[in-house]
């Protein structure tokens, strides 16, 4: 990440589209937490989460115009880095994380989903802990007007709510959420790879 970064903040058409890519995910993130709701029993951290990472996505997408006013207008496929890859990361992580918890836990339904939704948050929270501050770190040294540190600061309590939500879920959660997150780091780990070959023909 510390290699690819540099690279694709040197490059306005680059960055607007990582930029954007960042927004879809979010906006991603927010519709999934909002399929996860209850009809009735929703609760206010969700509302929550929802709403921000909405925010996040709108935020993200503001700050293109910083760097480039014609270009990534929507999440086609032309607007992404990494579009197969952006597409389906959060998509395939739901998916086998959904599997696994119904194996682990006998769950069905509403609490299947429930349950998904806090894993798989909290193993986007820590992603996000990551990520956020090594791209703030880049923007930094190319002195760039992007910034995002205040999604830092959201995601860092997003990160703290969750391990709430999951010590009431269940005291061994520890365990099951480190195979979630290794589930999410093979994810990243091909998104990642995707957007460096990528990257090659501009080399």
């Amino acid at each position: 990440m510390q290699d690819i970064l540099p690279q694709i903040v040197g490059r306005d058409t680059l960055h607007a589209r990582w930029l954007n890519t960042l927004s879809f995910m979010e906006n991603a993130g927010a519709r999934k937490i909002s399929a996860c709701e209850h009809p009735v029993l929703v609760d206010f951290i969700q509302l929550k989460h929802a709403a921000e990472e909405h925010r996040h996505a709108y935020y993200l997408k503001k700050q293109i115009a910083k760097i480039d006013t014609e270009n990534c207008k929507t999440y086609q496929r032309h607007e992404l880095l990494a579009p197969n890859q952006t597409r389906q990361y959060l998509h395939q992580l739901d998916v086998q994380t959904c599997r696994y918890l119904k194996k682990a836990f006998g769950l069905e339904g509403q609490q299947l989903k429930y349950a998904a939704y806090l894993f798989v948050t909290y193993a986007i929270e820590v992603r996000a802990d990551l990520l956020y501050p090594v791209y703030q770190a880049a923007l930094d040294q190319a002195q760039s007007k992007v910034m995002v540190r205040s999604i830092i600061l959201e995601e860092e309590g997003h990160l703290e709510e969750m391990i709430n939500q999951l010590n009431r879920f269940d005291p061994n959660w520890e365990a099951h959420a480190a195979h979630v997150q290794g589930l999410e780091q093979q994810l990243f780990d091909e998104w990642l790879a995707a957007i460096g070959r990528e990257l090659l023909q501009y080399a």
